[in-house]
């Protein structure tokens, strides 16, 4: 007995596959997503009933007039007797609406303490009620939607959960203007879904994209050459989909960091021959923080040692189950090169996209995400923008962060000038007064005056900003913000330098968590502090913790600008001592690490009764006599120590600047090589105001 997939019945039936998916929950058979397969015998049920429903409605329409004249006649009386009795219920009703409305929302996933606040109850009865359902947790459990109206339905919890359209407006809040426009739900219609392409290096992403770009580039510009504005559409199945063409998830967590999620789904590229690797491990983070749905397309599957299934187990390992091994999660084996089962991956992003039911109404003023922005010198500030919801016209006022301006031109993907853009479509925005932020939230309002005057006032919000504390969480601060009701959580990423000292920080950090405040740990890997890791901890206010390992350059000065706190260590029972101090409010900086200067070796020196003397050049900074040092081989510390001589030519030399050459002796280590960075670092007294 053969058997068919659930959203191939449902496209021959010409109905939705939620449709479909509900009809046959209705009859108790067990099918739990569009990918699901059924049985031929239960299919040609299920088209029967069908048929048996346009066979009632060709009956209905040879009904004469007079009868159907009758039936109306017949169905007002009974409307105008029930007329006192609906409108008595109706007041009930609404009366009770209101009721419900008054409680308060919630977004999940949340945690089990998290919840427990919400609804006033006590986090142990919570937890309580998850073993009778089957569910083992503690305070920190993410909860996911069905359970948490498991929850609700059986403690009769006070809180109800969010639509999707009240926690965008959550995620938007602090950047939307609120307008007098007011939305028709009948004026909404489905729009293409806007997806992102993530992975690690190497494993196909571009090749993808190009492909996918050359053979489905919207027909209506067939033979025309593409401009590249960072996003673009194409059309598969009579259906359009927008990709957004980013480096990859360091751009995808930047845009989260200011507030503005503009994808609909992503799209995580592995290799078959390669497997996950970090970069594969922090786009699944990344797109788990954002909550969207996530496919993953299986490259390479041509090459010879490529091994999908391997793929798909360690996939399992990161809370990814494939479909066809009873999870949710969407797997399409693909080659970019040979252009193997690409229509198959676009036809699976259309099923996800058809399923999460995204919707927009192109009959209201527009509202969109900033994707890159840059001063032409002919044309003025130039926007890349993405609508997301609404109709984007010439003329319209406009407003961007701190940044507004009219509309006076809109360039599509091709180069060619439109008059408008509707949800969903990547365009080129002429006619800002200045150039606004990657992630800002564009939106258009009534007139000029009052874009003009939300700028102003946003820009000297920005000025005073700068001129206060950052807004990051420090470990000097957590304490004082934890009191004052700011934060409940302490969310950390750990690196470090083997997988083993991650699992055993993981754990031993976990077990710290209290009622009051909790321990969150979003990330974990292998190799040295990065600007991925600072972008993360900037979007999600978390701190970073280095063990054994030192974050480069660029991530050193990226985390000063962000205002990351990045903590390193050698010993483990530290890194406890100061994170349970700050919990408890005990930890006193007196003494805080300031990194003066880089070096990188270049020559090695064998001075007899001396040991080993590195030739190196100051990269930045200064190298004192008198500092610290240690020596940092691919990002990993080697040892830590004293300078035993600093000579400039053949002469001693107090200290050294950037740009010049000189010679370091380490104190009893001599275990230098080329390419090693010497890094020189200083303690200097902090006196902590309560």
């Amino acid at each position: 007995m053969g058997k068919i997939r659930v959203y191939k019945l449902a496209r021959e039936l010409d109905i939705a596959s939620t449709e479909l998916v509900d009809i046959l929950q209705d009859l108790d058979i067990d099918v739990t997503s569009h990918m699901s397969t059924i049985e031929d015998e239960t299919a040609e049920l299920v088209r029967g009933m069908y048929d048996d429903s346009a066979e009632v409605i060709e009956e209905a329409v040879e009904k004469s007039e007079e009868e159907l004249v009758a039936e109306e006649k017949a169905v007002t009386e009974e409307e105008t007797e029930s007329r006192v009795t609906v409108e008595t219920k109706t007041a009930e009703e609404t009366a009770d609406t209101v009721e419900k409305d008054e409680r308060e929302s919630v977004f999940p996933p949340l945690s089990v303490k998290e919840l427990a606040e919400k609804a006033g109850v006590a986090a142990n009865s919570m937890l309580k009620e998850l073993m009778s359902l089957g569910i083992m947790g503690n305070i920190n459990y993410s909860l996911d939607e069905d359970t948490v109206n498991s929850l609700i339905d059986q403690m009769n919890l006070s809180v109800k959960i969010s639509s999707a359209e009240e926690q965008e407006m959550e995620v938007c809040s602090t950047q939307r203007v609120k307008t007098d426009f007011e939305d028709d739900a009948a004026d909404y219609r489905l729009r293409p879904p806007i997806v992102t392409v993530m992975g690690h290096v190497d494993h196909g992403k571009t090749t993808l994209l190009d492909v996918i770009r050359q053979t489905r580039v919207t027909e209506t510009e067939a033979g025309g050459i593409t401009q590249h504005i960072g996003a673009y559409q194409v059309s598969a199945n009579g259906k359009k989909i927008t990709f957004i063409d980013t480096p990859g998830h360091e751009a995808f967590t930047a845009m989260r960091a200011r507030g503005a999620q503009i994808t609909d789904i992503a799209i995580l590229v592995v290799a078959a021959d390669d497997g996950i690797m970090p970069q594969t491990v922090e786009a699944i983070n990344h797109a788990q923080a954002a909550e969207i749905p996530l496919l993953v397309a299986i490259n390479k599957i041509d090459k010879p040692n490529a091994q999908p299934d391997r793929v798909k187990q360690e996939l399992t390992e990161h809370g990814m189950v494939p479909e066809e091994w009873g999870g949710n999660t969407i797997c399409v084996e693909i080659s970019a090169l040979q252009g193997e089962n690409i229509d198959e991956l676009l036809e699976m992003v259309l099923l996800v996209a058809e399923m999460e039911e995204i919707m927009a109404n192109p009959n209201r003023p527009a509202e969109g995400v900033i994707i890159e922005a840059e001063l032409d010198k002919g044309r003025g500030p130039v926007a890349t923008a993405l609508i997301k919801n609404g109709t984007l016209e010439i003329g319209d006022a406009i407003l961007a962060g701190a940044s507004c301006g009219r509309v006076k031109a809109l360039i599509d993907e091709h180069g060619q000038r439109i008059k408008n853009a509707g949800p969903a479509t990547p365009v080129e925005v002429l006619g800002f007064s200045d150039v606004p932020a990657a992630g800002d939230l564009l939106q258009v309002l009534e007139d000029d005056r009052r874009a003009r005057d939300i700028s102003a006032e946003r820009k000297e919000e920005q000025h005073a900003a700068r001129l206060q504390s950052e807004s990051t969480v420090s470990l000097e601060d957590f304490y004082e913000r934890v009191q004052e009701g700011e934060v409940k959580e302490l969310n950390i990423i750990i690196k470090a330098d083997v997988q083993g000292s991650i699992e055993a920080l993981r754990e031993s950090l976990l077990r710290l968590s209290t009622d009051e405040v909790a321990v969150n740990i979003i990330h974990t890997g292998v190799g040295s502090i990065n600007e991925t890791d600072v972008n993360l901890a900037s979007a999600s206010q978390a701190i970073i913790i280095g063990f054994n390992v030192r974050p480069g350059l660029n991530a050193q000065q990226l985390a000063e600008k962000e205002g990351v706190d990045i903590r390193t260590y050698r010993i483990i029972y530290k890194a406890l001592e100061d994170i349970k101090d700050a919990m408890a409010g005990l930890l006193d900086p007196e003494l805080k690490e300031v990194v003066k200067g880089h070096a990188e070796v270049r020559e090695l020196f064998k001075v007899p009764d001396v040991g080993i003397v590195a030739g190196v050049y100051v990269r930045d900074g200064v190298i004192n006599r008198n500092h610290k040092i240690r020596v940092i081989r691919n990002g990993v510390v080697q040892h830590e120590g004293e300078i035993g001589s600093l000579k400039r030519f053949e002469n001693d030399a107090r200290e050294v600047k950037e740009g010049y050459e000189c010679g370091i002796g380490i104190e009893n280590y001599n275990d230098i090589k080329t390419g090693d960075i010497l890094e020189t670092y200083d303690f200097k007294e902090i006196k902590r105001s309560l």
